[in-house]
């Protein structure tokens, strides 16, 4: 007879939407864990070791997280990067509906 498997969630990827157009130039210039080159990815990767998270997120708003393993845990990190990243906001993104 098989044992029952021991399930354990190790890591979680969350996609988010901010609704806004984010300036990843000047975020990158701010704020040094986040890492920005355009000319190799359009996404700049915002690591966030106290969390032991990495983001990426992209001019439009759309962000995807990765390496945290409870919902708990996702909502405080998203609550910190916006936090950040409001600051570097410049206007709604073309998608964000009236």
């Amino acid at each position: 007879m098989i044992a029952s498997p021991q399930i354990k969630i190790v890591n979680i990827v969350v996609s988010a939407d901010l609704h806004a157009e984010i300036d990843l130039y000047e975020l990158s210039k701010k704020v040094k864990e986040v890492d920005y080159e355009p000319e190799q990815f359009p996404g700049a990767i915002f690591k966030m070791p106290e969390f032991h998270v990495s983001m990426i997120l992209f001019k439009n708003g759309k962000m995807i997280c990765t390496g945290t393993n409870t919902e708990a845990n996702i909502k405080k990190v998203l609550n910190y990067a916006a936090g950040i990243i409001s600051k570097y906001v410049i206007g709604p993104s073309p998608q964000a509906k009236a």
